[in-house]
């Protein structure tokens, strides 16, 4: 139970932030931000899986930071499909 609840929180802050670098903050809202974060948690997982190191971990930094950039690549992806 407490997984995803971490999962959420730390999607949710990783989505909100990754839209806010990438400027598509303001035509996403709380639930696109949260999918976006989980999303991107198990994007960078598997990313960081293929360069030999850990992947998303639970509530800490690390686990913010991969999810950060699996979201990063998500949205750079839907952006790039977008256009």
């Amino acid at each position: 139970m407490w997984n995803i609840i971490a999962w959420i929180l730390v999607g949710g802050l990783a989505g909100w932030l990754a839209s806010v670098i990438m400027k598509t903050d303001k035509s996403m809202g709380i639930g696109a931000n949260i999918g976006v974060g989980v999303l991107g948690a198990l994007i960078g997982g598997f990313v960081m899986n293929l360069i030999g190191k850990s992947g998303f971990s639970g509530f800490n930094i690390w686990s913010f930071i991969v999810a950060l950039v699996g979201a990063l690549i998500l949205l750079a992806i839907a952006k790039a499909i977008k256009k």
